[in-house]
């Protein structure tokens, strides 16, 4: 099994791919560039780090949203137009699961949240169910299995709306996302419950996380064709809500 996945959805840029269960290489950036200067080279270079020929991957794992306009589009198209040349499936992978992936196995409620403006979030809430006892001859005497649940579904939503739900849950929560910066000052203020914010290696997009997630959902039968792929949004653009307005 072997999967290519991109992650375009944000300000991070990145690209990974995954062969069996392992990562052979992933190009993370996280610099204000656009996408479409810097997806296709960051591809090339994996392509040439690896020797890779893209006909022998088995599926294109993309961050479907929601998150930027514009770089979901750009991730969309690439990944689209590379899954209809190659005739090779899609799979699909929520930015804000593949996000909470980052913290596999944490015992917390995970929260990521992405900078929507207008003081709202791009965020979901995740939790890991720990499952039977993993083999010990391949993973470690001490390792179990976990399976990634969902808690609250995907949504745009007021900062000050979230932290109460969060209140009302009564638990832990680590977050991590763009959004964190912004608000951070806020969450700090208002959430009653312990809170904490991911480290740098884990608090942004990385295709690894969306490959990973990926490879799960492959497993389990959940593939798109490249036609039938759409990305994300969660809500409207500005555009469209300004012409609506109008009308």
């Amino acid at each position: 099994m072997k999967i290519l996945a991109l992650d375009s959805s944000g300000l991070v840029a990145s690209v990974a791919v995954t062969e069996n269960g392992v990562l052979t290489a992933e190009f993370t950036v996280n610099y204000k560039k656009t996408h479409s200067q810097t997806l296709l080279p960051m591809l090339q270079t994996v392509r040439e780090m690896l020797d890779l020929k893209l006909d022998t991957i088995d599926a294109i794992a993309i961050a479907a949203g929601p998150g930027s306009f514009t770089g979901l589009r750009i991730g969309s198209a690439t990944a689209k137009g590379l899954g209809l040349a190659l005739e090779k499936p899609m799979i699909e992978v929520s930015t804000l699961a593949g996000l909470a992936y980052n913290l596999w196995g944490s015992d917390k409620l995970i929260c990521p949240i992405m900078d929507a403006r207008r003081n709202q979030v791009y965020t979901g809430v995740y939790t890991f169910h720990k499952m039977e006892e993993a083999d010990p001859e391949r993973h470690g005497e001490e390792a179990f299995a976990y399976r990634m649940e969902t808690v609250l579904s995907d949504r745009a939503v007021d900062i000050e709306e979230l932290i109460d739900e969060l209140n009302a849950l009564g638990q832990e929560v680590i977050f991590l996302g763009d959004g964190v910066p912004v608000f951070w000052e806020r969450i700090t203020k208002l959430s009653k419950v312990p809170c904490t914010y991911a480290p740098a290696h884990a608090n942004r997009q990385r295709a690894a996380a969306i490959a990973a997630l990926g490879g799960q959902y492959y497993a389990e039968g959940r593939i798109v064709s490249a036609d039938e792929h759409r990305p994300e949004y969660l809500r409207l653009s500005q555009a469209e809500r300004e012409r609506l307005e109008q009308r």
